[in-house]
């Protein structure tokens, strides 16, 4: 019995939710993440905070909160680096630094930092080198991905799905979870 358009159509639908919903590969978008309860990629790269570069190496004895951004001054990102800046204080009583990773160059950085009053470093990728060893990177763009490292150096957890409006509280809270454990 040959099959009606209607019945074919209505057939597409049915399956458009699946195909919608499917989980996305790492390696489709940003590239592969790095494990989590291994050594963090290294990185050194330029700050727009008065210190000429800074690296992994530079927060042992911390735990430090890494995150990548698409561009200074958009309003998700602004928002993002906001809620990072009001939480500051919490994130001290955990023994944690805050630091933001995006390819604008340093003086976007510091226009940024002084126009939404940042305390935190943001590092200059331009070339997007550290993007991509984080599995953050879409040309010429950070994604917005926020990892967690541990006073080791170890990657601890990662969030590839981040909602900029909420997005520091959930680190908060993952950030505990990792402490307490």
């Amino acid at each position: 019995m040959p099959v009606s358009r209607r019945q074919l159509l209505l057939s597409s639908l049915l399956a458009l939710p699946a195909l919608v919903l499917a989980p996305r590969s790492a390696q489709a978008l940003g590239g592969p993440q790095p494990p989590v309860d291994e050594p963090a990629p290294d990185f050194s790269l330029p700050t727009d905070d008065g210190r000429e570069r800074l690296s992994l190496a530079d927060f042992r004895g911390q735990w430090l909160v890494l995150y990548f951004y698409p561009k200074d001054g958009t309003p998700g990102c602004t928002l993002e680096a906001q809620r990072f800046q009001q939480d500051l204080a919490a994130y001290a009583e955990r023994n944690a630094q805050i630091v933001g990773v995006s390819a604008d160059d340093l003086s976007s950085h510091s226009r940024f930092r002084e126009n939404e009053g940042l305390s935190y470093p943001l590092l200059a990728d331009v070339k997007g080198e550290v993007s991509k060893r984080y599995g953050s990177w879409l040309a010429p763009f950070s994604l917005r991905h926020t990892y967690i490292i541990d006073p080791e150096g170890v990657l601890r957890a990662n969030f590839t799905a981040v909602r900029p409006v909420i997005h520091s509280k959930e680190v908060l809270a993952k950030l505990d979870e990792l402490q307490a454990g």
